[in-house]
């Protein structure tokens, strides 16, 4: 079975819910999928204030929550997906610690989501959806994501280049989406921000959003 870790959010958790439901229902296969819920996750660390999510520094606790065994995905709650997810398990991983999009992203505004103020730095959203070797990620301890600074940990600090592996571009695009693309990132901020509320594609998520919801009352009637 899949491990899918999805951040979670307590000021917005919808959005987690409704990535969730893409993903069951685009999958050919049995997924099992966890969110990252900060109060349940005894991480001691200091507020950072250019942390935008609550899940900023959770997502590297995914090969720990794992017990350094096995595969595990992680993505961002501000996502839909149109893809089976089988795709990314049959990536092969070998010697690789990490698959990852690797975007070469620089963000024009100055802010983003819940108002945050916006930040470009190397390697820019490539941990925004990871698939993890967790046996090659002891490097990632519960102390090391306690400690060590975002830079570190969001640039892969550490980990050699040459096990950094490439997932699709589909499986990851930015505020974008045409009939190929798998994953789309509502990366400055998605349909669910009344800011964002006529984004050019909100109206998918509005739609996975109500199919979500209908599902939801057909069950409990």
């Amino acid at each position: 079975m899949l491990k899918i870790f999805i951040g979670w959010d307590s000021r917005f958790p919808e959005p987690a819910d409704v990535l969730s439901h893409s993903l069951v229902k685009n999958s050919s296969i049995p997924v099992e999928i966890k969110y990252l819920k900060l109060d349940s996750l005894g991480l001691n660390r200091v507020h950072d204030p250019l942390a935008s999510t609550e899940f900023t520094y959770s997502r590297f606790l995914v090969p720990h929550l794992c017990d350094y065994r096995g595969k595990a995905i992680f993505m961002d709650n501000d996502m839909l997906c149109f893809g089976d997810v089988k795709e990314l398990d049959d990536l092969p991983m070998d010697d690789l610690a990490l698959r990852v999009v690797k975007h070469d992203y620089k963000p024009t505004n100055s802010t983003k989501m819940y108002g945050a103020k916006q930040t470009n730095y190397p390697r820019k959203n490539w941990s925004s959806m990871m698939m993890m070797n967790c046996a090659k990620l002891g490097i990632w301890s519960k102390e090391i994501v306690e400690t060590q600074s975002g830079a570190y940990l969001h640039r892969f600090q550490d980990i050699p280049d040459a096990e950094i592996g490439e997932i699709p571009k589909t499986w990851n695009t930015l505020d974008c989406m045409d009939d190929s693309t798998n994953l789309i990132h509502y990366t400055n901020g998605g349909p669910w921000f009344k800011e964002y509320e006529n984004h050019q594609h909100a109206d998918v998520w509005y739609a996975a959003r109500d199919q979500m919801l209908r599902q939801a009352e057909s069950r409990a009637a």
